[in-house]
């Protein structure tokens, strides 16, 4: 079954080093640009309901605002706690300046 991708944003709005929050059919998504690549997880850490847009970004890693828990990017993996659950992960696709995900 062929993966559905939607548009989430443009090249242009973000920058290398910088990720910002999408919210797109119900979920918060944080979209994260690392060194001209696109990563795509869920915006709310795991320990508690708390932005990692608002967090702080080094390499492919994301820091939790609230706790400090630490989350590779590529993976969704947990690599500091309190968090104890992995992130979920979306595919990234770029269509020429679109940067598309797929949610399912």
């Amino acid at each position: 079954m062929p993966q559905d991708f939607v548009k989430i944003a443009q090249r242009g709005e973000l920058m290398p080093g910088k990720m910002k929050r999408v919210d797109l059919d119900g979920r918060r998504i944080l979209l994260a640009n690392v060194d001209g690549s696109y990563y795509a997880t869920d915006d709310t850490c795991t320990h508690e309901e708390s932005s990692l847009s608002k967090g702080f970004l080094k390499g492919d890693t994301v820091k939790c605002p609230l706790h400090g828990s630490r989350f590779n990017l590529r993976t969704g993996q947990v690599l500091d706690d309190p968090a104890e659950e992995n992130l979920r992960t979306y595919p990234v696709r770029l269509d020429g300046d679109d940067i598309l995900i797929c949610l399912t």
